[in-house]
């Protein structure tokens, strides 16, 4: 395994085994992860997989709080780790899903919002799926954010 970083002006690529991977803005700290296997050890499926496979997806309407920790806000199409729970040394599984909600506006830490998520079935997911649960959201090992289920959603919902 190969790991390459690369700054072009403003701009942060980072690359594994001559793939894009990650990239962030260094003036507003906005990043973009496009492949998330290369982030997580907990993430058994990688968001490249998709353009493989058919892959179900599950959504839901969500109450998500950004904590204050994080330095910068995120736009929608995030799709940050979702935990559910956790070894009492660590984090048991992460699950893949992608945040979205409206407006081209940036998500602000501190800041609160209902926001549509779209969960990849590609684990079993589905037994934390209920009206009421609550779950965190992570960067890495980093709890950036809760979130609680309001609504279960059919797929016409996707904003």
């Amino acid at each position: 395994m190969s790991i390459y970083k690369e700054i072009k002006g403003n701009e942060l690529y980072l690359y594994m085994n001559g793939k894009l991977i990650y990239k962030r803005w260094l003036d507003t700290g906005q990043s973009n992860v496009f492949d998330v296997m290369a982030y997580n050890k907990y993430t058994l499926t990688s968001l490249r997989d998709q353009k493989f496979e058919r892959m179900d997806n599950l959504f839901v309407k969500a109450r998500l709080k950004l904590n204050d920790h994080r330095k910068t806000g995120f736009k929608t199409g995030f799709r940050p780790n979702h935990v559910f729970e956790y070894y009492p040394d660590g984090i048991v599984r992460t699950f893949i899903g992608e945040i979205r909600f409206e407006g081209d506006r940036l998500f602000m830490p501190g800041e609160e919002a209902i926001v549509t998520v779209c969960f990849l079935l590609s684990l079993p997911i589905e037994q934390y799926i209920q009206v009421g649960q609550r779950w965190f959201i992570h960067e890495g090992l980093n709890k950036i954010g809760d979130a609680e289920i309001l609504e279960i959603l059919d797929e016409t919902s996707w904003v």
